[in-house]
């Protein structure tokens, strides 16, 4: 009881601050008007050691969406952690990763920003190890070694920066000369490795080793959106400079991300897979120019994620803690009020009309369309929204449809404090588009195009929903797709080898500096460790993918070519008729 007390004491608190910032930040947007505080804490002889706010309608608004959510989700973990024994050290986690948060927001310094840049990395470590299993300590250490080249390199910028003589990022919005492309460089590195952009994509979905609760939080508005949120202030200094390879890349994680979804079968991994689709998009318009877009889809995204995190880990409550979408199904039979929230928030994600994914995803795309791109990033974009309705589909015919599946130990039961959260979420994930569009943009934007390309997000969205549900469909005797063509749903699952490399190459990496550094190349130490790197070397270059791809080429490609051939040997009757039909028919139209 006392735990639920100061659980629900916390919320409040950050409900009330939520409300606070959020009408403030009205206030400012109304006014356009901007507030710098300068704290001086420590004074000695003629040094001063000063801590720096700032406050512009833009910080104190996604300060605002932060503290609404993590309102929510703490009150969610008041009921979700209740059985666990260290609930009160999770709180003091979770309160501290928002802090570090709102410190970073509130920084135009980047010391300041540094220091809650290294909280969120640090706090981030302690929740996803918080379950304490190998699983949870190898993710974590991924987690925290991947996080660290982004803090080498805001490290790396304040030495930097003391060319100019400050500190404040405001001071170079409009700062061209030779050197200040060392400093671009630096802060897209730091934004890369923060919100998880190829090739730093892997530690996303090995993050998600931590409770339910933390990855709503983390997935919505904290620590992967941290990186946009950076970029997003540090826009100005990208004018200058021609950042199609920035977009390609970001393109590229994008459309990696939405196919590996399609045929991953952990819940909460296909959920951060849909995050990290969602960066890519909000990188992509970002270095096309467009920031302010970039922060709408920010927020409107972070409500709708959010619930879709809490919804799915009370189903994964429900399901004794297993995540695996194979073993549930028929769960709208008794969780009907979760998995309507669970419906909204896909369809949001997916961009259905008139939810608050529509607004920000089809306001994206469209001005998109005035840039002027080549036709090849263009159908990437089409492409990936048309994934994310595909793994969207699959998510829902796995969970919620389908009966009862594999697994039956099932004990459903909704909670009170749990869906007060997710019906509150529920409501932003429904309003919070159009409302936020109306105060973010003094004025309508009217988009005149063809029909074909004003409906082509649509009919994407359409095509997703269907393909999601042709590729999910299983029936008595027929396997689905992906176990039908394994390894071509193995190659596109495995985020293209970034997890291979990242754990294969860093870790023997790690520990092999870490002996020849405290055992003083001592052979009797070495001597296994090499023998262990060598091992993961061989299993992956020249046992794994390099035996696929090089060796096994040649055979592989005139095995499926003798089997074209032979397909059109036995039916070259058919074959014939079917193009003179073709080809009659081009000629009458």
């Amino acid at each position: 009881m006392r735990n639920f007390c100061l659980y629900m004491y916390f919320s409040i608190m950050l409900l009330i601050f939520s409300f606070i910032l959020t009408f403030a930040s009205l206030y400012f947007l109304y006014v356009d008007y901007s507030l710098m505080l300068d704290w001086e804490f420590l004074s000695i002889n003629s040094c001063s050691m000063v801590m720096t706010f700032f406050m512009d309608w833009m910080s104190l608004m996604f300060s605002g969406a932060v503290f609404f959510i993590s309102s929510m989700v703490v009150f969610y973990s008041s009921s979700y952690m209740s059985s666990d024994v260290y609930s009160i050290r999770f709180l003091f986690l979770v309160m501290m990763f928002v802090l570090s948060m709102f410190l970073m927001i509130m920084s135009p310094n980047m010391i300041s920003i540094l220091i809650g840049w290294d909280g969120l990395g640090l706090v981030s470590y302690c929740l996803v190890i918080y379950f304490q299993n190998y699983k949870s300590y190898n993710a974590g250490m991924l987690t925290l070694l991947t996080n660290r080249l982004g803090d080498v390199a805001i490290l790396i910028s304040i030495a930097w920066l003391m060319n100019y003589g400050s500190w404040h990022f405001m001071y170079y919005f409009f700062l061209l000369e030779g050197w200040s492309v060392y400093l671009v460089f630096l802060i897209i590195l730091a934004g890369f490795t923060k919100s998880a952009q190829i090739p730093f994509s892997s530690w996303l979905p090995a993050a998600m080793a931590a409770p339910t609760p933390v990855s709503a939080l983390v997935h919505s508005s904290t620590l992967v959106t941290a990186g946009v949120y950076l970029l997003i202030r540090f826009s100005n200094l990208f004018l200058f400079f021609n950042c199609q390879l920035l977009v390609l890349i970001s393109l590229m994680t994008m459309f990696m991300a939405g196919l590996g979804a399609c045929f991953e079968f952990d819940l909460k991994k296909i959920i951060a897979l849909s995050t990290l689709s969602q960066l890519g998009l909000m990188m992509s318009i970002l270095f096309l120019g467009l920031p302010l877009f970039s922060f709408y889809h920010l927020l409107t995204h972070a409500f709708f994620k959010a619930l879709l995190f809490l919804c799915a880990g009370l189903i994964i409550h429900c399901m004794s803690d297993s995540q695996d979408i194979r073993h549930m199904g028929g769960v709208i039979n008794y969780l009907p009020l979760t998995c309507a929230c669970f419906c909204i928030s896909n369809f949001a994600l997916c961009g259905v009309p008139f939810l608050s994914g529509f607004y920000s995803k089809d306001l994206i795309v469209e001005f998109y369309s005035f840039e002027g791109m080549n036709l090849l990033f263009y159908l990437i974009y089409f492409v990936s929204i048309g994934l994310t309705s595909c793994y969207s589909m699959r998510l829902v015919y796995y969970c919620l449809s389908n009966g009862v599946s594999y697994y039956v130990c099932q004990s459903y039961s909704e909670d009170l404090s749990m869906n007060i959260s997710m019906y509150t979420l529920t409501f932003m994930a429904i309003i919070s588009g159009s409302f936020l569009g109306w105060l973010i943009f003094p004025v309508p934007g009217v988009v005149f195009l063809s029909f074909f390309m004003k409906f082509m997000s649509l009919i994407f969205v359409l095509l997703g929903f269907w393909l999601g549900y042709e590729v999910s469909e299983f029936n008595l005797g027929v396997l689905p797709f992906s176990n039908l063509y394994y390894s071509t749903s193995f190659f596109f699952g495995s985020m293209w080898f970034m997890p291979s490399m990242s754990t294969y190459f860093l870790y023997p990496l790690v520990f092999f500096w870490f002996y020849v550094i405290y055992t003083s190349m001592s052979t009797y130490f070495l001597y296994p460790l090499g023998y262990k790197l060598s091992m993961y070397l061989v299993n992956s270059m020249d046992s794994g993918w390099g035996e696929k791809v090089i060796s096994n080429y040649s055979l592989i490609f005139y095995s499926k070519f003798s089997q074209v051939g032979g397909f059109y040997q036995l039916n070259s009757f058919k074959l014939f008729l079917g193009t003179f039909f073709l080809t009659v028919i081009i000629f009458v139209i």
